[in-house]
C-alpha cells in the first residue's frame, strides 16, 4: 500500500500524535483507554478520549497506526512502513553525493 508523504508529515506535525506513536513504540497493541491513561499518567496530557480517537484516525489515515478488533476491544499498533520513503529520500542519501 502507498501512503502520500504529505499525509505522513501532517500526521507527525502534531506533538500529541508524536507522543501517541512514542507510546505505541514503547508498548504496542493498546486500546484507546490504555493510550489515554498512559498519556495522562506519563505525559500529563489531559485530552479527552474523543480527541485521542481523532488523533488515532489521522495516524491511521497516514498509515502510521493499524488497528485490530478482538471482541469488543480495538487494539492500536504502530506501522513504520510509511516512514520508509522518507528515510530513503533524505536520510539514506545524505552525505553520499
Amino acid at each position: 500500500m502507498f501512503w502520500p508523504v504529505g499525509d505522513v508529515f501532517k500526521a507527525l506535525a502534531d506533538p500529541t500524535r508524536r507522543t501517541i506513536l512514542d507510546e505505541l513504540t514503547d508498548r504496542n497493541g493498546q486500546t484507546l483507554f490504555e493510550i489515554c491513561s498512559r498519556l495522562a499518567n506519563r505525559h500529563g496530557l489531559g485530552s479527552t478520549r474523543q480527541a485521542i480517537s481523532q488523533h488515532l484516525d489521522v495516524l491511521a489515515d497516514a498509515g502510521l497506526v493499524e488497528t485490530r478488533r478482538e471482541g469488543r476491544y480495538k487494539f492500536h499498533y504502530i506501522n513504520t512502513t510509511p516512514l520508509e520513503p522518507i528515510v530513503e529520500r533524505w536520510l539514506n542519501k545524505a552525505g553520499k553525493d
